[in-house]
Parts: structure tokens; sequence; C-alpha cells
């Protein structure tokens, strides 16, 4: 588990690459600023090297551009991978100031956000990804903005990850406890795999 920049988040990881590829194409990106923190999972089309390639200009792409509406971020990354096979990805941005997460999904990175309360109902929300490849053919879209208390926990995962996962969802556990947990009792092992967690702490006074 990390903790970062005045316990916004606190995050964990776990990933798995595909039975005889070198390198993955399954990414992540946890990005702090000031009140607030970007986390992306992306899945570069396909599995081996062309994939990692993809994966990895998006990383950079999300670690160099400045925090910017969600909307421009993708954009952003669309025009720089145009030269590469593409990728999957859904990305999310958490204010401590307004106490929102704001999230957007594009192809089949699942996103899932758990509440701290169990009296909240819905008690978690998924979020609705559209149809298309940054890179190559991006959809029509717009932010989705959802307010959030202390404690509630997102989830983003790879279609490596089976989706079944979204329904034992648990509460007790830590960020990387329950990555860990996720991937090793649903990743297909037919692609790469890669689930990311993050619970929402607010900022410490």
């Amino acid at each position: 588990m990390e903790t970062l920049n005045a316990l916004i988040i606190e995050w964990g990881v776990a990933s798995l690459t595909l039975a005889g590829e070198v390198e993955s194409g399954d990414r992540h990106v946890v990005k702090t600023f000031p009140h607030g923190a970007l986390l992306a999972a992306l899945d570069g089309l396909g599995h081996g090297e062309q994939a990692a390639a993809a994966a990895n200009r998006a990383v950079k792409v999300l670690q160099t551009l400045e925090i910017e509406p969600v909307v421009s971020l993708f954009k952003g990354c669309h025009e720089r991978l145009r030269s590469t096979r593409g990728v999957v990805m859904s990305v999310a941005v958490f204010n401590a100031v307004d106490e929102t997460m704001t999230w957007i999904g594009v192809g089949n990175v699942e996103g899932v956000l758990l509440r701290a309360d169990p009296t909240v109902v819905p008690g978690q929300k998924s979020l609705v990804s559209r149809n298309g490849v940054v890179g190559s053919r991006l959809p029509l879209f717009e932010a989705a903005i959802v307010p959030v208390m202390r404690g509630d926990t997102l989830f983003l995962a790879t279609d490596g990850i089976g989706s079944e996962f979204t329904q034992h969802l648990a509460r007790g556990d830590g960020p990387q406890q329950l990555a860990d947990k996720i991937l090793a009792q649903y990743a297909t092992r037919t692609d790469d795999a890669l689930v990311l967690v993050a619970r929402y702490v607010g900022e410490t006074p």
C-alpha cells in the first residue's frame, strides 16, 4: 500500500504478465496534484511488445500532461498514440476540496466505486465505458462526476480480470490486499491482467 499527498488516497496494484510474454501491455498511473489524485488503468491492444509500447507511451503522456479536465487528458493521449496500436483505459480523478471523483472509460477497463457506508444505496457504482480505442477511434463521451465519502474504494481492472470480481467486493481489507486477492482469484490467465485499488481518505487537517 502507498499513501499519497496528505492522505488523499491509499492505493495498491497487482498485475500479471501473460505466460510466454516478456512484458505486459497492462499499465497503471497514480499521480498527485494539489488537493487531488489521478488514477488510470490501461491496456494496450492485444499483448506482447506492441501492446506494451502503446501502453508505455500512454503512461508517459498521462504522467507529463498537466492535470486538465479528464476529457482533455483523453484527447491528449489520443493524439499522441495515433502511431501505435492504441489502448483502452479508464481514468479517475479525486478532488479532495469538493469531495468528488470524475471518471471516464474508453474500452473494456472496468471501473467500480464501492461505498464505505453499508447503508448507502446503491452500495456500489459502475463506470459506464464507451466503445473505442484511444489512438484510433475516440468516441463521443462526457465525464461523470460522483460524490465520494472517506473510505469509498475505487477498483479499476483490465479485461484480464474476470468481471465477476465486482460481485464479491469487500470493504475490510486494505487496497493492496484487495488488489492481490482479486488478481489471485479472478485473473483469466489468457491475457495480461492488472487491478488498481484506491481508497479515498481525504486530506488531513
